[in-house]
């Protein structure tokens, strides 16, 4: 016999836990269940302690927010605060660009400064329009152009949404246009190839729905943007999130994967399987689908509610977008050693921020402490690659398969040529189940030899990877597909069936994708739905 629940909630990231913490407590009698395929909390998020490094916290997911135009996840993590109980959310100034820090590009070593400072090392055939400005700014011209005045600072968000949403470049709609395809129209294409190269990403500049990526783009790099990391980690808001989701009254299963679903009266029946064990039904009145786009497409073949054409339609309006972190631990901080001597004598260490490169590693940070601060020396880490798009593809050759672990039923590959470094993680620490191959790390030793001018780098000491396209996942984000009018589709995905108790959300389908801000969005459409406001 089946178990009723009044909601079923799949997924356990910051969508699904905090619209299950909102229901709990405006209706303390419903029987609530998250139902988390893997075995932890946080989706997107994972936050690890690497092995023999007690002040530093590895953002394998998610590391950052953007409090000047993120007002939901910096309201969150108020709200949050507020509770009694547990440790406090902490956040520390995260920087990203440092004048002194290196861009390797076209086999050349320049430093971020070269680029406004000494533009003629700059191995780019650039315009003199273009020539002199940094990477971004050149993008950022290029936008002002696309559409005029919507750089202005004083503009809020909300109203360069609704200037692209009523654009035209020549002549066609914004929204019907690529982002690749206008640039091209205004910048040379050497100047798009060096905003490609020294941006550190590809699929943020690549042919996504123009009107959709221009306003993203503005916020994540082109005005004063002022991020903000995690004392503690990123996951540590999914985590208090069901921590008092539970104390609540509702309940979490982990390790639980839906695999289909199908309509049963005015509500549903599900079928999920803990793993090891066979599958249960389930009977919910409301069912909330806290998934990104590649999550849905595996379960629809099982599930006729999301098999038609409008929902389909809906559903397949973004495109997942892989991204890849790996990071390296060490003995000692080497990195500073390749600081940058001024024209007036001082010299500035590398010792926070980024360096970026066209190489498949793309960007490597110099990662902090847990109060924000530099390592000055002692045990240190790198995330020493940061890569997405067309790179990802690079390291297929250095891992297990593609997305083999989840049809084995498993979150993570076993992966039987483990890096063998000298520290092993704590028994608290999830660190060991990400471990990166041996091949991997020599790999990307080479290339961080490269990119910082040396001939030798001192041993890796713990090596540990995540690939967000593997499955479920199928990217690290997803963005609007070209001719998607998404402020139209972000509505109607949130209650693809009218009338029926079956709910999407999730930074998929949002305007802020790839930021928890975007699953907040989304989750808090679903909850007005039921009759619950925003925070």
């Amino acid at each position: 016999m089946a178990e009723n629940l009044d909601f079923a909630i799949i997924g356990g990231g910051v969508s699904g836990v905090y619209c299950a913490w909102r229901l709990q407590q405006k209706r303390p009698d419903a029987k609530i269940v998250v139902f988390e395929a893997s075995d932890h909390i946080g989706g997107r998020l994972l936050s690890v302690r690497p092995p023999g490094i007690d002040n530093m916290v590895a953002e394998l997911g998610g590391m950052r927010i953007l409090p000047k135009v993120q007002p939901l996840i910096t309201r969150l993590i108020e709200v949050l605060n507020e509770q009694p109980g547990g440790d406090p959310i902490e956040l520390y100034d995260f920087p990203v660009d440092e004048p002194q820090n290196i861009a390797f590009l076209r086999g050349i070593h320049l430093r971020l400064a070269d680029f406004t400072e000494n533009p003629d090392e700059v191995p780019y055939h650039l315009n003199f329009i273009e020539n002199g400005k940094s990477p971004g700014a050149v993008i950022l011209g290029a936008i002002e152009q696309i559409v005029p005045g919507i750089t202005d600072p004083d503009l809020t968000e909300k109203q360069r949404r609704l200037m692209v949403r009523n654009a035209e470049f020549g002549g066609r709609p914004l929204h019907e246009q690529g982002f690749w395809n206008v640039l091209l129209r205004v910048i040379s294409n050497e100047a798009y190839e060096l905003g490609l190269d020294a941006g550190g990403y590809n699929t943020t500049v690549s042919n996504w729905n123009a009107a959709d990526a221009i306003p993203w783009f503005l916020s994540d790099f082109g005005i004063d943007p002022d991020y903000k990391g995690f004392k503690k980690g990123f996951q540590q808001v999914p985590e208090k999130l069901a921590s008092l989701f539970q104390q609540e009254g509702g309940e979490i299963r982990l390790e639980h994967r839906l695999l289909g679903f199908d309509r049963q009266g005015k509500g549903f029946r599900l079928k999920v399987a803990e793993v090891g064990k066979k599958p249960e039904l389930i009977d919910a009145k409301h069912v909330i689908l806290a998934m990104p786009r590649r999550a849905l497409d595996l379960v629809t073949p099982d599930s006729p509610p999301l098999q038609s054409d409008e929902v389909q339609g809906l559903v397949s309006s973004v495109t997942p977008r892989p991204l890849f972190k790996l990071f390296t631990t060490y003995t000692d901080p080497w990195w500073r050693n390749s600081g940058y001597t001024a024209p007036d004598g001082k010299t500035y260490p590398v010792e926070s921020g980024r360096t970026v490169t066209d190489m498949p590693i793309r960007q490597t940070y110099y990662w902090p402490t847990d109060q924000g601060q530099p390592a000055e020396g002692g045990p240190s880490m790198l995330m020493a690659s940061y890569d997405d798009g067309d790179n990802i593809g690079f390291w297929d050759g250095f891992r297990p398969r593609r997305r083999q672990a989840w049809k084995e039923g498993r979150e993570v590959p076993e992966v039987s040529n483990a890096f063998v470094g000298r520290e092993k993680a704590s028994s608290d620490s999830d660190w060991d189940k990400y471990q990166a191959p041996q091949p991997m790390v020599a790999e990307v030793s080479r290339q961080l030899e490269a990119i910082h001018g040396l001939e030798y780098t001192p041993p890796v000491q713990a090596a540990a990877f995540r690939d967000w396209g593997d499955d479920p996942y199928g990217g690290g984000w997803n963005s609007w597909n070209i001719g998607v009018e998404s402020w139209k589709v972000k509505q109607a995905i949130t209650q693809p069936i009218e009338g029926s108790p079956l709910f999407i959300c999730g930074e998929a389908y949002s305007d802020a994708q790839g930021w928890v801000e975007g699953a907040l969005d989304t989750a808090d459409i679903v909850l007005a739905r039921l009759g619950i406001d925003a925070l």
